[in-house]
């Protein structure tokens, strides 16, 4: 099952969610309201919408991440190398390199990945 596609606020909403989870829905909508100034209403729309795709559980008041920040991640990492770069991982890192400085521990710990 591929990870559903999670936009850029609704990511902000579940990076509030996977450090507070489980989560009581009324005090979830108290933390974006102060984090992301979302009214009551605004949450409990997301809450449905990632609800309704797949996202997150909410069982008797209760939110739960049904995938994790890491699976997100991927998804929007394959998605950008698809739509960015036609799906080459090295044109992404030729991009990235030239883009960012890397610090010889950050080069380091890219060799043995690639050597991985």
């Amino acid at each position: 099952m591929s990870t559903p596609k999670i936009f850029e606020s609704e990511y902000r909403f579940c990076l509030i969610l996977w450090r507070e989870e489980p989560i009581n829905s009324t005090r979830l909508a108290k933390i974006c309201k102060e984090e992301l100034g979302w009214s009551r209403t605004t949450t409990y729309t997301v809450i449905k919408r990632l609800r309704d795709r797949g996202v997150v559980r909410n069982e008797n008041a209760t939110v739960t991440a049904l995938v994790t920040k890491e699976e997100v991640q991927i998804a929007q990492m394959d998605e950008l190398l698809d739509k960015t770069f036609e799906g080459s991982l090295p044109a992404f890192i030729a991009a990235f390199a030239r883009r960012q400085s890397l610090s010889e521990d950050e080069a380091e710990a890219l060799r043995r990945l690639i050597e991985k």
